[in-house]
């Protein structure tokens, strides 16, 4: 099963539909998101793509309810409060915005951790645990917008990025 991975959106919609336009072309069932969408339109273009979406609210989301209310517009996506553990695909997965804010025993208990906040992508592994940052979605900071596909069968991320104009 591939997911897609996005964190540090931060209201770019242009660059969130082109990076969610890749990862429907690699085939993902569905988006996790590691917060900091900033405004509820931030969802737009997963909801208009009909993308099945998790997520959890980072630190630059201030409005809540509106982000929930907008995402309970359409299908398939939900928000949850930061640090958020669920079972994807048969992986106990903990999708944290920042990875400060979790122990390592709570690290260690997952097979896999996705997590924003630095907005720089990174990929390691802490004993079995596959620790992953996709890197910023909106490309203010540190180049081009990037997110990543994860394949849950082989644990292989694929990072992605936009192509500069």
């Amino acid at each position: 099963m591939l997911i897609g991975l996005l964190s540090d959106t931060h209201d770019r919609l242009p660059a969130i539909d082109g990076l969610v336009r890749l990862m429907l072309e690699r085939g993902v069932a569905m988006v996790l998101h590691a917060g900091d969408y900033c405004s509820p339109f931030a969802l737009r273009p997963l909801l208009e793509h009909n993308v099945t979406m998790a997520g959890v609210f980072g630190r630059n989301d201030g409005d809540h309810e509106g982000l929930k209310a907008y995402a309970a517009s359409g299908l398939g996506i939900e928000l949850f409060e930061s640090p958020h553990s669920m079972d994807v695909g048969g992986q106990l997965v903990l999708l944290v915005h920042d990875l400060g804010d979790v122990s390592t025993r709570s690290i260690e208990q997952h097979s896999i951790v996705v997590h924003g906040f630095t907005h720089r992508e990174e990929m390691k592994s802490r004993g079995d645990t596959l620790i992953v940052n996709p890197g910023e979605a909106c490309g203010w900071l540190y180049g081009p917008p990037s997110a990543a596909v994860l394949d849950l069968d082989t644990r292989r991320v694929e990072f992605l990025q936009l192509p500069t104009a």
